[in-house]
């Protein structure tokens, strides 16, 4: 898809409010269709002419004027992007004026997102492909003084959208293709050309950083596992760096507490952590962000075996610090506790954002639509929660009172991989965050919102690639 900054486009997209009276073009047909409530101008409403003596016009719905936000561009054009390849039209020409109270680059960081959006699809297993019918090219009629920003907010939208892509196949890929190895190598080809160092240990060297507790989780696989650490310098004079940590079970069966069957076949998603990690640093590289990023991912699978760990032992860790597992299936705060201590204490991060699927209480408490939130620094949470709200993604703060510790404190060890079934996503949290070393830190729970079953808006079928816009602009903006 390619976007031009000029007039010009087979058909005219003519954008509509639900209070929208006189229109520029189109006020015949518009009148016409909301008389009669076929189209109201409603948020995605989409109404194409095609009779054979139509103006060759096509109505967008952008819902109330008052409502309006950059999600609602994201979301109208992506429907408007579906429609286009629907019909097969192959160009059109948006006026996109000045909105009241929105930021001109970021509307059309929005627009442009919503359209690219569209071209998604991850059907590399399907014998009997569809021809992909995509609009070829987008005529945008921008603010004339603001045509520069118009053009970086293009880019910037292609950026992030490739890093969307990627996090997306990399989690829609299964287990079969996609393990420690294999996870390892895809960052390593998607990363190092845009000046990112990845690092790939193996089972010996990540055994002589002594990471315990990841090499547990591990051990009951016959594919070895990979520590990956990817640096990013943009700003080499500056000693300040963020550390994005992902969660990376490439499968996870819950070891010998072992899910439900129909809980199993989504759980190749379980690393769906490191994808975004993966996904938001070929952004930020790409974009070449004056900031300091490290990328860090374990990556196993939690496999039943002869020789896998079982509820009931003790594990030892990078930090020091023991730990009885109670649970198997509790095993992604294991292999994250290595990995935070090792960007707290390695990398000296000055800051830490982990993100996992971690747990099923989280999407208990906040379903599909918003990623849970721990923290131990407010002010680091507040950047996070404004780079979400930029993103149209959704984070929620738990409470971390210091109560809810004691439900991990051990008994026969320093702590426990589970404080049982009450406050689930909040004690895994806090067990997360006895291993950043005191560094500012927040961890998102993406257990419901990386992976969607149905689909909505913009976001498909399967792999959301949710967060790497909130990485992003966390840490172009911080």
């Amino acid at each position: 898809m390619d976007f031009i900054l000029d007039k010009g486009g087979k058909y005219e997209v003519i954008l509509i409010f639900e209070d929208s009276k006189e229109l520029e073009r189109g006020s015949d047909l518009f009148n016409y269709l909301k008389e009669r409530e076929i189209f109201k101008g409603k948020l995605k409403e989409v109404y194409v002419d095609l009779s054979p003596r139509g103006e060759e016009i096509i109505l967008l719905g952008l819902g109330k004027k008052d409502k309006l936000n950059y999600n609602s561009f994201r979301k109208a054009f992506h429907k408007l992007g579906k429609k286009l390849a629907e019909y097969k039209i192959p160009s059109v020409g948006i006026k996109i004026p000045k909105f009241d109270g929105l930021c001109y680059k970021t509307t059309i960081t929005a627009v442009a997102e919503g359209l690219l959006q569209a071209e998604y699809a991850f059907d590399k297993y399907i014998s009997d492909k569809k021809d992909k019918a995509a609009v070829e090219k987008v005529y945008l009629e921008v603010v004339e003084k603001l045509k520069e920003e118009a053009s970086k907010a293009i880019q910037e939208a292609k950026i992030l959208i490739e890093g969307i892509f990627l996090t997306r196949d990399l989690v829609n890929e299964r287990p079969i293709k996609m393990y420690p190895e294999t996870l390892a190598k895809a960052a390593k080809e998607a990363l190092e050309g845009l000046a990112v160092k990845v690092e790939i240990f193996d089972k010996k060297a990540i055994e002589e950083l002594g990471m315990k507790a990841f090499l547990a989780v591990a051990q009951g696989s016959d594919k070895e596992p990979r520590f990956i650490v990817m640096t990013y310098e943009g700003d080499p004079e500056s000693d300040d760096r963020i550390a994005l940590v992902g969660k990376g079970l490439t499968y996870d069966s819950g070891g010998y507490a072992i899910k439900p069957g129909n809980s199993m076949d989504t759980m190749f998603t379980d690393m769906a952590g490191s994808a975004t990690v993966i996904g938001a640093l070929k952004a930020i590289a790409k974009a070449k962000l004056k900031k300091n990023v490290v990328g860090i991912v374990a990556a196993c699978e939690n496999l039943i075996s002869g020789s896998a760990y079982k509820n009931g032992d003790i594990v030892g860790s990078m930090s020091g610090k023991t730990i009885e597992v109670l649970n198997t299936d509790a095993e992604g705060r294991l292999t994250l506790a290595d990995a935070l201590w090792y960007a707290a204490t390695e990398v000296k991060a000055s800051r830490i954002i982990d993100l996992a699927t971690l747990t099923g209480a989280c999407v208990v408490a906040l379903g599909n639509l918003t990623s849970g939130a721990i923290t131990n620094d407010d002010g680091l949470m507040a950047e996070v929660k404004e780079a979400a709200e930029l993103a149209g993604e959704y984070v929620w703060q738990l409470p971390s009172y210091p109560e809810y510790k004691e439900l991990i404190k051990g008994d026969f060890a320093d702590l426990k991989n589970t404080g049982g079934r009450g406050a689930g996503a909040i004690t895994a949290g806090l067990f997360l965050e006895e291993f950043v070393n005191k560094v500012p830190w927040v961890h998102l729970d993406i257990a419901g919102t990386a992976y969607d079953a149905k689909g909505r808006d913009y976001l498909p079928k399967g792999a959301t690639g949710i967060h790497v816009k909130t990485l992003y602009y966390l840490v172009k903006n911080m």
